[in-house]
């Protein structure tokens, strides 16, 4: 009879961590066009808020590269990638509701990214609890 193995991943860029770095890639193609376009035309309009898209837009771009690396150092890079990203859409969200003065145009992770269907307050709590469940014993 043939043994059922049993074992969690390891790799961060096995199985649902595939579907994990697409939607970080999606982020940041949609975070880095919105963000270019908003500094090239409107910067002006709302420096702070075209700033921190432009951020979150490179913190997505890393955190897909350290996700999509299935080393020790990529690990280490997408942990630091989710946790900046988890505080910056925390921080970031309740002081553009406290503050909506200096927002007066949207960046992905303000209103703890409710333009983008919060889904950039989920992710990075996602993808830490990918990186636990991958990590080795």
């Amino acid at each position: 009879m043939a043994e059922v193995r049993t074992e969690r991943p390891t790799r961060t860029n096995a199985g649902p961590g595939r579907l994990l770095i697409a939607v970080y890639l999606l982020f940041a193609i949609a975070a880095t066009s919105r963000a270019a376009l908003q500094i090239a035309t409107r910067f002006d309009e709302a420096p702070l808020a075209y700033l921190l898209s432009a951020l979150a837009a490179v913190v997505y771009i890393v955190a897909a590269v350290g996700l999509g690396r299935a080393g020790h150092a990529g690990r280490r890079v997408a942990l630091a990638c989710c946790t900046v990203e988890l505080v910056g859409v925390l921080g970031v969200g309740a002081f553009s509701l406290a503050r909506p003065d200096l927002f007066p145009d949207e960046t992905v992770w303000s209103g703890f990214g409710s333009g983008y269907g919060y889904i950039p307050v989920v992710l990075p709590v996602l993808g830490l609890a990918w990186l636990w469940f991958t990590r080795r014993r």
